[in-house]
């Protein structure tokens, strides 16, 4: 292994964090840097069958006309009857928590029914969409499912899903989805995973295992044995790569959730830092740290190539990020005297400060719309987690805290994961509106670190 010595420098907590895993607990010490195999596929047991049901009221469902802006100001009044007892019931409180969550609906209980409903009592509730449906079946199941504009009477959407019992949460989900981009116009993210680092043990001495989640959190499972860190989810496959420490020397990983399998992405003369895939998926860049700095690598994942893409001389070049069309990437750098985010072309060249504000840069991820860039922050000793324009513009900040890391964008752009920690540790996933409104904690059975936002799942 080849040593570094980036000591009393910034890098961001977790990028300290994997170097000191490296190098032992007395390599580097992660606030001191601030400068002051189990398969478990989302594939569907059983298989789905999707089939769209005729529209009981006017044949040409109107289009979306609330947009996501006007919903924050007024969410969006909307009737979700059960579907019935046990799984129904189950199905219809995910379907409400995936819409209460966004902070864009405000969910009415309503009596369950089939056909046409009589909208004049939903119009006195003020609702302006309603749902019907039904759920029937045990080993293999049907649920029904019609979305209705309250105000114009007329069906929106209607479709009946029959699959094996097992699938009903992912049903569920894709409800939601359905829900969500008839109404507001945009895809949904709710039939999404968020892959982390589950962390238990103590402070000092965690233990750190690669786990995917639904986004909910449900469905939590545990996919390594050793010490992993730093995973990113593939935009297009049902992958994720990371930073393993199964042996002396750290290596990049990409597990296929699918089968179960992993893999080895080649070696490289210093030691590899947090993958980031391009938007096709079918390469990486790796930031990889030898002697006082670090440069970013672009790594094909079918044949191992490597091409160096940054000249450091001597400057830490961390958390690289795609734009959503593959030309350009955003990573941090202390090129300038202190760390900053960087906009280059994915083939290289010279590179654009991005960020002028106060205090030191750390973790940057452009948004799969390619509107914004998230980006971390730690000035006067605080973590800010924040939001600019890929110009460098428009920064604002959302929230704050101990220590605020890990930005990932879930699939329509709309919402941020990340990961918090107070100063007594206890890492959790975190998940906020752009707006910096409506943040939640995640439920995770440890403590959770590094989040990673599928795509939607298929």
């Amino acid at each position: 292994m080849t040593m570094v010595s980036i000591s009393n420098r910034y890098l961001p907590d977790h990028e300290a964090e994997a170097l000191a895993e490296a190098f032992g607990p007395n390599g580097m010490r992660r606030r001191s840097l601030l400068g002051g195999g189990l398969a478990a596929g989302a594939g569907l047991v059983g298989g789905l069958t999707a089939t769209p049901l005729s529209a009981w009221a006017a044949a040409d469902a109107p289009a979306a006309e609330i947009t996501v802006d006007q919903a924050r100001t007024a969410p969006i009044p909307i009737v979700i009857p059960s579907f019935g007892p046990g799984v129904g019931e189950q199905i219809t409180q995910v379907v409400t928590n995936d819409l209460s969550n966004t902070g864009l609906f405000k969910v009415l209980p309503g009596s369950a029914m089939s056909g046409t409903p009589d909208f004049a009592p939903y119009k006195a509730m003020g609702a302006h969409a309603a749902v019907t449906g039904g759920f029937s079946g045990s080993g293999s199941i049907r649920v029904e499912f019609r979305l209705w504009d309250v105000l114009a009477g007329q069906q929106i959407q209607g479709t009946a899903y029959t699959t094996n019992a097992a699938n009903w949460r992912r049903i569920a989900h894709i409800m939601g989805d359905v829900i969500y981009q008839r109404m507001l116009g945009e895809k949904g993210y709710f039939d999404t995973r968020i892959g982390f680092i589950s962390r238990s043990g103590s402070v000092h001495q965690p233990r750190m295992r690669l786990a995917v989640m639904d986004q909910d959190g449900a469905n939590c499972r545990i996919l390594s044995s050793t010490q992993t860190k730093l995973p990113a989810f593939s935009p297009v496959r049902d992958q994720i790569a990371f930073l393993s420490y199964a042996s002396t020397v750290p290596r990049i990983y990409v597990f296929d959730l699918a089968s179960g399998h992993q893999r080895i992405i080649g070696d490289f003369n210093g030691v590899p830092l947090g993958p980031h895939y391009s938007p096709d998926g079918n390469s990486l860049i790796v930031p990889v740290a030898k002697g006082s700095g670090s440069d970013l690598y672009s790594v094909n994942i079918a044949s191992g190539a490597k091409r160096q893409i940054t000249s450091s001389g001597g400057a830490i070049n961390v958390s690289p990020s795609f734009s959503p069309d593959g030309s350009q990437i955003v990573f941090n750098s202390d090129k300038g005297g202190s760390p900053a985010l960087y906009i280059m072309s994915a083939s290289g060249g010279a590179a654009r400060r991005l960020s002028f504000g106060s205090g030191n840069y750390g973790d940057s991820v452009w948004s799969p719309r390619g509107d914004l860039i998230g980006f971390t922050r730690i000035s006067g000793g605080q973590f800010s987690l924040g939001i600019m324009n890929p110009d460098g513009t428009g920064e604002r900040i959302m929230t704050q805290g101990y220590t605020v890391e890990s930005p990932s964008f879930c699939p329509n752009g709309r919402v941020l994961a990340f990961s918090r920690s107070g100063a007594s540790g206890g890492a959790a996933i975190h998940t906020i509106d752009i707006t910096g409104f409506h943040e939640l904690a995640i439920p995770t059975p440890e403590g959770g670190s590094g989040p990673t936002w599928s795509p939607l799942n298929v």
